[in-house]
């Protein structure tokens, strides 16, 4: 049990091989009115992400690394807007690489698997700076080295092809993370049978459940039903902007209460207000909403970076380089250093723990599930009708 205990206090700035040292005591924030205090938050938000770096929910860089084949991301990328350099220069300790499939895609599974292909061949390119990570004491062990702890996921329902069989497979390639997006027959208009397995069985294999997008039919019956926390991968405050990945207050109230965690988006479109031009201010405002209605320890970050250059960026936030800027802005807002910890790591990691503590405790009393969706759900449409299961099928 010991991987899974809280982090200890002392570990190494990110990136940074020696051996770990203790942070330099913080000094108290800057009054926000004070002009000339900016330069000395920014300083400040720095030496924060040394010593609680960022855990971010959502980069996209396997589907642009399709886009941009020849790069050396080790030594910098000016073609896209992560890189090892910017990922160290911006504070980055953990990283979940989203693998999802787009809607209407012919082969969501070849195109996940291709997407995990990509990442896991960058991880094991860049020993010095990455680690894959397939649980919680993987975490912990990549902050103290160092390294930027690489966990894989989340993968789209869609590309589960409808089968349990096919979720323990990704689960056995490392995938920890699974969202619950509509456009399955499992998962639109609400959460199925077939569905409610699906979570009983992420569960047992301690895969997390990503509710961004999902409908409220299905978010509402996977928090009733989850044994352990959910997580919103990249959504803000759905009161602030209206988009289809962005949160309710319902929602957010539902998810703190479930003890889960919602990763504010740095999108421009999830965070655009009334203004001309979308800024680090705004994203800000998020994050405070968020962290009002669902709780303060129910709040973290998702960069949503992965992109190439020439997408639309918030200004202020343009690259994997830029969690300082954020940082600091809330330094300016009053935070404390230990709302600043909560946010960047310990809420995020806090849920990969309880999700791991939750199939540790139910994969002993639960055997992996032979269900499909033809057993619970009925014939679906465009599937063939199953073949009985009694006798020698090839003698059918």
């Amino acid at each position: 049990m010991a991987d899974l205990q809280d982090d200890p206090q002392s570990t190494s700035a990110v990136g940074e091989l020696e051996a770990p040292t203790s942070a330099p005591p913080a000094a108290p924030p800057g009054p926000v009115s004070d002009p000339d205090a900016g330069d000395d938050r920014l300083d400040r938000a720095r030496s924060l992400l040394a010593a609680h770096p960022v855990a971010d929910g959502h980069n996209t860089l396997a589907k642009a690394l399709a886009q941009a084949p020849w790069h050396d991301l080790e030594i910098g990328e000016s073609s896209l807007d992560t890189d090892i350099p910017r990922l160290r220069a911006g504070g980055v300790g953990a990283q979940f690489w989203a693998l999802n499939a787009e809607p209407g895609c012919p082969d969501p599974a070849g195109a996940t698997l291709e997407r995990l292909d990509r990442i896991r061949s960058l991880i094991a390119s860049c020993p010095a700076w990455l680690r894959l990570a397939l649980s919680a004491g993987d975490l912990a062990d990549a902050r103290n080295c160092g390294r930027i702890a690489s966990f894989l996921g989340p993968v789209a329902a869609h590309a589960l092809g409808n089968s349990l069989g096919t979720l323990r497979a990704y689960h056995l390639l490392g995938v920890r993370a699974l969202a619950l997006t509509p456009g399955t027959p499992w998962t639109e208009p609400g959460l199925s049978r077939f569905g409610l397995e699906v979570v009983r069985e992420s569960n047992r294999l301690g895969i997390l459940l990503d509710l961004s997008g999902a409908t409220a039919a299905t978010w509402r019956r996977t928090l009733d039903s989850s044994k352990a926390p959910a997580l919103l991968s990249r959504s803000a405050a759905a009161s602030l902007t209206k988009h289809p990945l962005n949160a309710s207050d319902d929602l957010l109230a539902a998810i703190g209460e479930q003890g889960g965690v919602c990763l504010v988006s740095f999108a421009p479109d999830q965070i655009e207000g009334t203004g001309p031009a979308v800024s680090v201010r705004e994203v800000a405002d998020h994050i405070e909403r968020v962290r009002e209605v669902a709780g303060a320890a129910h709040v973290g970050l998702s960069g949503t970076y992965g992109l190439s250059t020439g997408a639309p960026r918030t200004s202020g936030l343009e690259d994997a380089s830029c969690y300082p800027t954020l940082i600091a802005e809330l330094l300016g807002r009053g935070w404390t250093e230990a709302e600043v910890a909560a946010l960047t790591w310990e809420n995020l990691t806090r849920v990969v723990r309880d999700v791991e503590f939750a199939a540790r405790a139910t994969a002993p009393r639960r055997a992996a599930s032979t269900a499909t969706i033809e057993d619970l759900d009925g014939p679906v449409e465009g599937r063939p009708e199953p073949r009985p299961r009694t006798g020698d099928p090839d003698r059918a």
